[in-house]
């Protein structure tokens, strides 16, 4: 999910219905309106939520201290996002100066159920192979970010708009659509840098649709490839190009599916692919810890099964969450809100970072289950909350 553009399973759902993970959010090039949040808070207690006792908390507390790394920098005015339950820096001192005491959650948090049935997806850490020099099967550019392209955040002119962004260029002092993906792959980026060459246009299709991911040099060498931008285009699911042309059906959708009706139809695959018209531009940067995901949204990397991508315009990053998914493969965990995604829209909404590697795959992939939300609140702020709220 800086997704990461970042991310549908979520993925899945994204390529069934809208838009990385790792995660920011395909923006929109008319400004939508701004939903309300419909954020309605419900104060409960730990031995209400489902398997709590059973839950692996530990993965969870370390991610928890990676957010508040990233928090403890700023001012203690600073406001964490979302719908304003979260407060300030401020309230989350005396939290995070404890993180790293014995039953962390339970002594320091109130947990609150968040009203409605939850959708709980999945992203995933893909990799891709790369070469310097565009050699044989290596054919396919992985570009930086361009110098001519302008990113506006409505929020700075409208605060209606908080949380929506634009991007294109500017020709003759308007500022006008960027190119297309099929513009893109077929005529290439002048002002844009080509980090490296890669042999598989559909693998690389969907480590943009995750928003990051790996690469692994002929050398051995290996790094990680982030959301640096995207172009502005509007996000097109290919599950829904190939549903509409009858060459799947929607029962048949998954990312297993779709991939392997790109490889049965080589002939056909870039046509299918561009008529998503999104793209994104990437950062290349150090592999660091293998056993944790690219950056997140919040800026730390992401923990698999404890790290997850929520609706930033209502909940906080941040902040831990207990998640209960049921469906065929079953989540009880607390998981930190760290990452943000273009399909993530709405309260009772968590795309889980299921990590790296073919089994993380498997499982983000099939992930699209109902359950329960329950978000974890400093007793502090708790208080502050009540019994019950309602956000408008």
């Amino acid at each position: 999910m800086t997704c990461l553009d970042k991310r549908a399973g979520w993925l899945a759902l994204l390529l069934l219905a809208v838009a990385g993970c790792t995660t920011p959010p395909p923006p929109q090039q008319q400004p939508p309106a701004v939903p309300q949040t419909g954020l309605h808070l419900s104060r409960t207690g730990f031995s209400e939520l489902p398997q709590w006792s059973g839950a692996d908390q530990t993965k969870a507390q370390l991610s928890f201290q990676r957010s508040c790394a990233v928090l403890m920098g700023r001012p203690d005015s600073a406001a964490l996002s979302g719908s304003g339950y979260a407060g300030t820096v401020a309230d989350w001192r005396t939290v995070c100066a404890s993180a790293k005491a014995p039953d962390f959650f339970e002594k320091n948090f109130t947990p609150f159920a968040v009203s409605g049935e939850a959708l709980f997806t999945g992203y995933y850490e893909p990799q891709i192979r790369g070469s310097r020099a565009r050699t044989g099967a290596f054919q396919t550019p992985v570009y930086g970010l361009p110098s001519d392209l302008v990113r506006a955040d409505l929020g700075l002119f409208n605060p209606k708009l908080k949380g929506e962004r634009i991007s294109g260029k500017v020709e003759g002092g308007a500022l006008v659509p960027y190119a297309d993906r099929a513009q893109i792959e077929t005529g290439g980026i002048t002002a844009a840098p080509i980090l490296f060459y890669t042999d598989d246009p559909v693998a690389f299709f969907f480590l943009q649709i995750q928003g990051s991911g790996r690469v692994v040099f002929a050398d051995g060498n290996s790094a990680r490839i982030g959301y640096a931008g995207e172009n502005g285009q509007a996000y097109t699911a290919i599950g829904r190009t190939l549903i509409a042309e009858g060459s799947l059906t929607r029962e048949e959708v998954s990312l297993q599916s779709i991939r392997a009706w790109l490889a049965a139809h080589p002939e056909r695959a870039a046509t299918v692919m561009q008529t998503n018209r999104s793209y994104i531009f990437f950062a290349e940067r150090p592999l660091g810890d293998p056993a944790l995901g690219s950056t997140g949204s919040l800026g730390t990397n992401l923990t698999p099964l404890a790290s997850m991508a929520v609706d930033s315009r209502i909940h906080a990053l941040g902040a831990p969450f207990y998640v209960a998914a049921d469906g065929p493969d079953p989540v009880r965990d607390v998981m930190v809100a760290q990452d943000i995604g273009g399909a993530i829209r709405g309260a009772a909404r968590g795309d889980m970072f299921f990590g790296f590697g073919a089994d993380a795959e498997r499982r983000a992939g099939a992930m699209k289950a109902p359950g329960r939300l329950y978000l974890l609140l400093p007793n502090a702020l708790a208080e502050k909350v009540g019994a019950e709220r309602a956000y408008p």
